[in-house]
């Protein structure tokens, strides 16, 4: 009996280990026709039909010949997305094309404190030794990491210029990512200040050469403003902003949105910026806006905390009272009001005291009105001096009695934002400060109005009405490089920068030029710039392109001492190699003797321009060939002429 119940539990395991393994069998085989037949299927909707599948229990092979390698990874992502990527076996082959078509040429280049990194596929064509070495030059110190990969194709047209061009920009980005493509700079930087980054702006703009594109995102760190301010005006001219604050983009709309209700049309903005007050501030800016709209005008301003709520004179009593009661009550709690409703002035028998301080064009100021006394009027001329040049004030201020006790304040408040203008005036009386003019800084009403804020506190009264002159602007009305070369021949005209005979010591005569040079030239900023010096025959030729280089050297040394960016700037001695007059005579000889600005292009388009001339008028042709004999006699004179004066001696500048 015992073994009789052995043998039945036995068979009865294997029964069920047979019909496991048959079900299995056929499970897996029905898993394997799933797969096959909804793999085939979605390739086939993908228009991939070149792939074949087979299945070997859960694992599917992909077989068959891609066009190309990105036919192959669209069919695999294809089967992932049906069945598990891992059980997806790759045994595709892919077609070789007849003509290997150049690859996508790309350099990513990283640069911050730690150093320069540079990613990317170059031509062999492209040196690759000069671009680690130019990196190093940048990095000093720094770390500079190669993951530079090549290829032997020519380089595709645009490719040399575009590189060139992200180059140079990178040396003044020393926080950036540059993008280069054939005919195509991308860079991200980071500036130091707004104004910066508009100078930097203008600057690429400026140094762009034609055919490329430049793609240009540049942010600038927020700002601390201080005192946080805001001002909103509706007057006879319609509701407009002096200056506008806000702490985030999302209260920037919302600050906007209030004054756009409030009947604001002209396209205006606020600044953003740190220090503000309260995390309410668009609360409260947006209530104050709605609330001034109510009264019709005239003002609202913010200083931090501090609210000042300026009513139409004539508003009634009642209304005030209810509008101010409203806005109160709805303040956030941080937030201080002081509002006022004026009354109407008194008249004195002279009539209510004022200060005026006029800016002419031409940088002339003058002073006039009423001052509190003889110490005060001696502070106002000294700090318009400072402020303005000490020949370019004229004070023609009385000393009065009876004035406000803040008048000093005020006045030097006034003086202080009329040097922010190119032309201009502002007027001081008790109850306003009113500053109008021309200015080519956008930004100018907007640090009129903080500075006012800042010097008077927040219930003081201000108009500001500036024009913006975009050609008065000093970032956009910078000269274009080839606009420098040409006002470079302009300034120079028929004068020359004379030296001291045969030494590179400048003559006296040369500062006028030298000043008027580097006026132009620091509105010109940073442009590759030749400074090449030039003799006459006179003397040895080693000699002579010594004196020449020497020269040039002194040149640049004298601009960069009135402070020119000279960074850019190279020095060449072309000694008696390039004269523009016959050297055989007093005439030709003195004007050969000369200094040039050549403005350094581009490899390319220095080849078109190779008949373009320097920045001191056309190249004549130089003296024809002589025969052997005549050159080596005069070789022979030239010798002599150096035992008796061996720098030039005849060479008077």
């Amino acid at each position: 009996m015992r073994l009789s119940s052995i043998f039945t539990l036995g068979g009865t395991f294997a029964v069920a280990g047979a019909v496991s393994l048959v079900s299995a069998y056929f499970s897996a085989g029905i898993i394997e026709t799933a797969s096959k037949t909804e793999v085939l299927g979605k390739l086939d909707l993908e228009g991939l039909t070149w792939a074949e599948v087979d299945t070997n229990g859960l694992q599917v092979f992909l077989i068959g010949t891609a066009p190309d390698e990105a036919s192959r990874f669209k069919a695999l992502s294809t089967a992932g997305s049906v069945v598990e990527a891992t059980r997806v076996i790759d045994q595709m082959l892919v077609e070789e094309p007849d003509d290997l078509a150049p690859p996508d040429f790309s350099i990513e280049i990283l640069r911050n404190d730690a150093g320069v990194s540079a990613i990317g596929l170059i031509p062999k064509s492209t040196s690759r030794d000069d671009l680690i070495e130019g990196f190093e030059t940048l990095t000093g110190t720094g770390e500079v990491s190669d993951l530079l990969g090549f290829v032997d194709y020519d380089a595709p047209e645009g490719w040399d210029l575009a590189l060139k061009f992200a180059l140079t920009a990178l040396r003044d980005l020393p926080r950036s990512q540059i993008s280069v493509r054939p005919n195509l700079v991308a860079i991200k930087a980071m500036a130091e200040s707004d104004e910066h980054r508009r100078r930097i702006e203008s600057g690429l703009a400026r140094r762009k050469p034609d055919g490329l594109t430049l793609e240009l995102d540049l942010s600038a760190p927020r700002p601390v403003i201080s005192p946080f301010t805001l001002r909103f005006i509706i007057d006879d001219s319609g509701p407009h902003f002096d200056t506008c604050s806000a702490d985030t983009e999302v209260a920037r709309d919302r600050i906007l949105s209030a004054a756009s209700e409030a009947g604001l049309t002209a396209k205006t903005s606020c600044t953003l910026g740190l220090g503000v007050p309260s995390r309410r501030w668009a609360d409260a800016a947006v209530l104050a806006i709605s609330k001034l709209a109510e009264l019709k005008g005239t003002s609202v301003t913010f200083s931090n905390a501090d609210i000042t709520l300026v009513a139409p004179e004539g508003t009634s009593q009642a209304a005030f009272d209810r509008v101010v009661g409203e806005l109160e009550t709805a303040l956030p709690s941080v937030f201080a009001l002081r509002a006022i409703l004026p009354k109407a002035p008194e008249q004195s028998a002279e009539g209510p005291p004022e200060f005026t301080a006029t800016l002419s064009p031409e940088g002339k100021v003058q002073l006039r009105g009423r001052l509190s006394s003889e110490i005060a009027r001696q502070t106002m001329d000294s700090f318009a001096r400072a402020r303005f040049g000490s020949d370019d004030v004229y004070t023609a201020a009385r000393v009065a009695e009876g004035l406000p006790g803040d008048w000093q304040m005020r006045t030097l408040a006034a003086l202080e934002v009329l040097s922010t203008l190119v032309n201009g005036s502002v007027t001081v009386t008790p109850d306003n400060v009113a500053i109008a003019g021309k200015t080519g800084n956008q930004d100018a009403r907007a640090e009129i109005a903080q500075v006012l804020a800042a010097k008077l506190g927040d219930a003081a009264e201000f108009e500001i009405n500036v024009e913006y002159v975009k050609r008065l602007d000093p970032l956009l009305g910078i000269p274009t490089p080839e606009e420098c070369e040409a006002q470079i021949v302009e300034i120079i005209g028929s004068r020359k920068i004379s030296f001291e005979p045969g030494s590179a010591t400048l003559d006296a005569s040369a500062k006028d030029i030298l000043d008027e040079l580097a006026e132009l030239l620091k509105k010109c900023g940073d442009i590759p710039l030749e400074v090449g010096g030039h003799t006459d025959s006179q003397g040895r030729e080693s000699m002579n392109q010594k004196l020449s280089q020497d020269r040039a050297q002194s040149v640049l040394d004298a601009l960069r001492g009135r402070l020119v960016p000279v960074k850019s700037y190279t020095v060449t001695g072309h000694g008696e190699a390039t004269p523009i007059a016959d050297n055989g005579t007093e005439e030709g000889r003195e004007a050969n003797r000369r200094i040039t600005f050549t403005l350094l292009k581009p490899e390319g388009e220095a080849d078109q321009d190779a008949a373009a001339e320097p920045a001191q008028g056309p190249v004549a042709d130089g003296p024809e060939n002589e025969d052997p004999a005549a050159e080596e006699a005069a070789e022979d004179i030239k010798e002599e002429d150096a035992v008796a004066d061996p720098a030039e001696g005849t060479d008077d500048g």
